[in-house]
């Protein structure tokens, strides 16, 4: 069983809400946190911006990203989405297990 976190920020509540729900309906997470108040700092066109967003952190397995991937690109407000994955290198075998039934 190889499981994974997705980290995908996104600029507001509604489009939080939007990608959480469908990628847990859809059976391709388990678990979709969204956690508000970040502000992230990057370049863009060459111009330093600042922004209110909210990040959500994805739960699923590994062999499901390019799924992930490309329900998000079709939900996401910005034209380039952060979507990056993590393995889960270690865990709760019961919450891996989880995972797995809930993406399955």
């Amino acid at each position: 069983m190889k499981n994974c976190v997705i980290y995908c920020t996104v600029p507001n509540e509604f489009n939080a809400n939007l990608i959480a729900t469908t990628l847990v309906e859809d059976n391709l997470a388990a678990c979709v946190n969204i956690v508000p108040g970040i502000t992230s700092v990057y370049k863009w066109e060459e111009i330093t911006q600042a922004d209110s967003e909210l990040l959500l952190i994805i739960k699923t397995q590994e062999d499901k990203f390019n799924e992930v991937e490309e329900k998000i690109k079709e939900l996401h407000e910005n034209t380039l989405p952060e979507i990056i994955s993590l393995p889960i290198i270690k865990g709760s075998e019961e919450y891996q297990a989880w995972i797995v039934k809930g993406t399955s």
